[in-house]
């Protein structure tokens, strides 16, 4: 994969990149990035990437031509048209699907912008996807754009190096993820639960299901609307609900 970030402030993305999974896969040849400080690109001679909105109003906005101009010169030899992602709060809240569906495309680009807002047609007429990471405000989109690239690097094939890590990430099956243990069975009176250390795959794939089902209840209730229940996966909710009294 080949990721690009425009962004003023390209610096913020190198100890990111060459640290742990992300340096990794980029050594490895997983996907290969490139920062492009668009404001390299203005046409003023004081390299201004902002000017007042008109109709008037507080701050700056982004103006459309360093960002244009920048993604003109980016290469896109890929097999397919790059997407390119505004990041913004008023996009599209990201999810675990959003980043297994950008985890399939050969091109990302991402536009980070700065101050009070884009010029609008950056957005009507260059942007594939917005992306908001969450309901609030940053000072730029490079943390988001971090957030962003970091969730999706690591679904490409090869890069966590065990293949069934991310499938059984919370959110990838639907639920959050079942709890944890490793050695040691007991830790200051604190034990792992008996059918971790049964050797018994059959049970333990079970009783991951009903804890993965349970911390999901209780902690994001709204995953279950939307997640096709065996019914088996009835009959324990039942049965936690009457016992709990939740509804």
């Amino acid at each position: 994969m080949k990721v690009d970030i425009l962004t003023l402030f390209p610096e913020m993305f190198e100890g990111v990149f060459s640290h742990s999974i992300l340096k990794r896969a980029t050594e490895s040849g997983a996907f290969s990035y490139n920062l492009v400080n668009f404001r390299e690109y203005t046409g003023n001679k004081h390299n201004k990437v902002d000017d007042y909105p008109y109709g008037g109003g507080a701050g700056l906005v982004l103006s459309p031509q360093p960002i244009f101009d920048a993604l003109e010169n980016i290469s896109t030899d890929t097999s397919k048209k790059p997407r390119i992602i505004l990041m913004c709060p008023q996009g599209e809240s990201y999810t675990q699907q959003k980043a297994e569906e950008l985890a399939k495309e050969e091109h990302l680009i991402f536009i980070c912008g700065h101050y009070e807002g884009y010029d609008e047609r950056i957005r009507e007429h260059l942007v594939t996807d917005e992306i908001s990471i969450g309901d609030y405000v940053l000072t730029g989109g490079e943390l988001g754009a971090m957030v962003v690239v970091d969730s999706v690097i690591r679904l490409l094939p090869s890069v966590l190096g065990n293949e069934a890590s991310a499938p059984n990430d919370s959110f990838s099956s639907g639920l959050l993820e079942h709890p944890h243990y490793t050695r040691p069975a007991d830790f200051r009176g604190m034990k792992v639960p008996d059918v971790l250390l049964s050797g018994n795959h059959a049970k333990i794939e079970e009783w991951r299901k009903q804890q993965s089902l349970k911390r999901t209840l209780e902690r994001r209730k709204d995953l279950l609307e939307h997640y096709p229940l065996s019914e088996q996966d009835k009959e324990w909710l039942k049965q936690w609900k009457d016992h709990d009294n939740l509804s």
